[in-house]
């Protein structure tokens, strides 16, 4: 496994871990939500709302967790009968469901942030935004330069099959 691989597990696990701990404390107290993130509209965090993201957030670290142990998600194995054919490869790898599952987390939350600040005008550019913004960007571009370094190796794994 290349170095940037390795990185960018110990990363994905890292953010895993951090979600996990805004998760509890979402539901710990709703106000974390409207204090740290939904800064320009706090009167329209409830309970309710905390909790939902908190669920949308334990989900999040959950996948990016699961990436994080079995970045190349070989889940599937060779006695299983699974055979790679050109449908699965026609969208995506189906040996990296689980990766660009991951990436889309990263995707959406940005997107969720984004248009919270600009179309929704609930946040503000606070350092409470601010910080999962720059996780996302980060996240994302890591996981596409990634994506080259597993296709590279999964060449390199059919050439010498072949």
């Amino acid at each position: 496994m290349s170095r940037f691989l390795c990185v960018l597990r110990s990363w994905l696990l890292m953010v895993s871990v951090i979600a996990a701990g805004n998760t509890l404390q979402c539901f710990r107290d709703y106000s974390f939500v409207s204090e740290k993130l939904y800064t320009a509209s706090p009167g329209l965090v409830n309970g309710l709302q905390a909790r939902t993201f908190g669920v949308w957030t334990l989900l999040s670290s959950v996948v990016r967790c699961l990436c994080a142990l079995d970045i190349r998600n070989q889940t599937p194995d060779s006695d299983s009968g699974f055979q790679c054919t050109s449908e699965h490869v026609a969208l995506f790898s189906s040996q990296l469901v689980l990766y660009y599952i991951t990436l889309f987390t990263f995707v959406v939350a940005l997107a969720h942030f984004l248009s919270e600040v600009f179309i929704y005008h609930t946040a503000a550019l606070t350092m409470g935004i601010m910080a999962p913004l720059m996780v996302a960007s980060f996240s994302i571009l890591g996981m596409l330069i990634g994506l080259q370094y597993l296709e590279v190796e999964a060449q390199s794994q059919n050439k010498k099959k072949n």
